[in-house]
């Protein structure tokens, strides 16, 4: 089976396309089966290429992170690695800032709120200068 060992890492960035692959040699010629451990492979975003060897999800989040285990089985009896997946995000808006036109005297509310993985530090200004 190739990755050799029972367990290796993946590291992809949010929004692009998670490749993963798993050959193996055996004969008969083993099947190929992919679970992701402790939930499901994402609906609608999961392809497999390469008569299974290769597991491919597009768009992939945060919430793809995780343990994808792929089989290799036949007859004879079964191999598996596991690959430890986890998924960065340069920092990206939940809810952007908005422009507040106010008049003088008057209160005003400011959200902004951003995710990403390492999360984000949020820092306020006003004219440049730290509030």
């Amino acid at each position: 089976l190739t990755p050799t060992g029972s367990t290796s890492t993946k590291v992809e960035l949010r929004g692009n396309v998670l490749l993963l692959e798993c050959i193996a040699a055996g004969l008969p010629t083993p099947v190929i089966r992919w679970i992701k451990e402790g939930g499901e492979l994402p609906a609608n975003r999961t392809f497999f290429e390469n008569f299974k060897k290769t597991l491919k999800i597009i768009d992939v989040s945060e919430a793809d992170s995780g343990n994808y285990k792929c089989i290799a089985r036949n007859i004879l009896g079964s191999v598996h690695h596991v690959i430890s997946v986890t998924v960065k995000a340069a920092p990206y808006w939940i809810t952007a800032p908005k422009n507040l036109v106010l008049s003088p005297g008057e209160d005003g509310t400011l959200i902004c709120r951003a995710n990403g993985n390492p999360k984000p530090n949020i820092s306020w200004l006003a004219n440049g200068v730290p509030i």
